[in-house]
């Protein structure tokens, strides 16, 4: 199935090329319903193996919290975890396992997902175990400060003991000064600390009701199956009023902002955010196709300029956020021991400057446009990556059927459209920079002035 997969892309690629639409078919075996309680599920069905993926979409993220709870969605994605009315902490896992599945979750600024994979047999367990949750959820307090340690340990070796990590969290609280997209999605240490039981219930009830979430299915089922059994296990779970909207604009940045950390590091770092657009916003696509010819690999440009030809860094990558709202271009360094991070500063901003004056080629927009479509084809041919595709484009993009018009939205981006965003974006007034420096560098640096 992989392999076939594989060879449509390349299949593809090459009628792109040719001026053929790429436009990818919505398959007919996709169906979706929504619940009277609001909960929506998509069913996709593929019977290559007697296998299942659920993905659940909790539109819960560090963007729906406040000054005195952040962290919270994190913390929920823990919780959720930790037992219910029925059972006790730990017995999630120990019957998905007993049935032959594994879950795991993940929190973002915008979602938490929970995923589960399982054998088709698996399925009145899963939908049990899954409605149980959304529905019982034990708010223990022996169990919330147990896993209050837990988290606030997972801070320390994540965040303060992790350079990278630090200077991220700094950067990001010093480009965002209104929207909530500045809180660490694991909080603040003093959050952390101070949550209230009150706090915790009242989340809860809040996110995890059934209008705020999407599930998907993907695997060796059928529609018909999955929604009697939605009816039987999800639709007695009442609904709740709709989380309030995030009203937030982050306002126009007026200028550079930077941030110094003085850390013990064997290696200064470099970091480099700017302003750019949401998942629906129309330069989101260019600018990941740019992003892909300036940070995707070793041939990268500015791999090849920053560290084979000048060897001014050990490492550059970069990513660009993709939620509800406008969030950032972000680039990230790992400079030599003694690097200046001064001079990699400004020959990074003069490449930025160079694609924003001069484009970028013919043969590296070609280049760009293929290794997104392969991913694209490549993420298809699993059930994990329908699942993942299928949700992040209903939850984000509005619609799952919008991913299926991804490979000729790639097919029509222009070299023009990438000079043009590049142009808008990479601007010194647009960008927030962020150095983390050793100590004895900075006490040598004052002795010298």
């Amino acid at each position: 199935m992989k392999r076939a997969c594989l060879i449509l892309a390349a299949l593809l690629v090459s009628a792109g090329a040719a001026g053929v639409s790429l436009a990818a078919a919505v398959p007919d075996e996709i169906e979706s319903r929504t619940l009277d309680n609001g909960l929506k599920i998509i069913v996709w069905p593929d019977h290559d193996i007697p296998n299942v993926v659920m993905y659940n979409f909790v539109r819960a993220g560090g963007r729906n919290e406040y000054p005195g709870i952040t962290g919270l969605s994190h913390f929920f994605e823990h919780m959720m975890f930790n037992g219910t009315s029925q059972r006790g902490p730990g017995e999630f896992d120990r019957v998905m396992e007993a049935a032959g599945g594994s879950t795991n979750a993940y929190t973002s600024s915008d979602v938490t997902v929970y995923q589960d994979w399982f054998p088709r047999a698996a399925l009145d367990v899963v939908f049990g175990l899954e409605a149980d949750r959304l529905q019982n959820l034990a708010i223990d307090p022996d169990v919330v400060e147990s896993e209050r340690s837990v988290v606030y340990s997972e801070r320390r070796t994540n965040i303060d003991n992790n350079n990278m990590r630090k200077l991220m969290e700094q950067v990001e609280a010093t480009a965002f000064i209104a929207h909530p997209y500045q809180f660490p999605v694991i909080g603040w240490p003093s959050d952390i600390e101070a949550w209230t039981q009150e706090d915790l219930v009242t989340y809860f009830r809040t996110y995890y009701a059934p209008n705020n979430c999407t599930m998907i299915f993907t695997g060796d089922i059928t529609p018909d199956e999955i929604f009697a059994l939605a009816d039987e296990y999800f639709a007695p779970i009442p609904a709740q009023d709709p989380p309030g909207r995030v009203r937030t604009v982050e306002p126009e940045q007026a200028g550079e902002r930077r941030i110094l950390i003085e850390a013990d590091a064997q290696t200064p770092l470099l970091h480099l955010a700017f302003h750019a657009g949401s998942a629906t916003d129309p330069e989101t696509l260019p600018l990941s196709l740019l992003l892909n010819i300036l940070v995707g690999g070793d041939s990268s440009r500015l791999h090849r300029l920053l560290v084979e030809e000048e060897q001014l860094a050990i490492s550059v990558g970069g990513y660009q956020d993709e939620g509800f709202d406008p969030g950032l271009a972000y680039f990230y360094l790992t400079l030599p021991p003694g690097g200046d991070p001064a001079i990699v500063e400004r020959r990074m901003l003069d490449e930025l400057r160079r694609v924003a004056d001069d484009g970028v080629t013919e043969a590296e927009l070609v280049k760009a446009r293929n290794i997104l479509l392969a991913d694209f084809w490549r993420g298809l041919a699993t059930i994990n990556g329908k699942a993942s595709a299928l949700g992040n484009f209903e939850v984000f993009n509005g619609s799952y059927e919008k991913l299926f018009e991804l490979p000729d939205d790639i097919e029509e981006v222009t070299a023009t459209q990438m000079q043009e965003v590049a142009a808008k974006i990479f601007r010194p007034g647009n960008m927030t920079v962020g150095v983390l420096r050793a100590r004895a560098a900075a006490v040598q640096e004052n002795e010298n002035d």
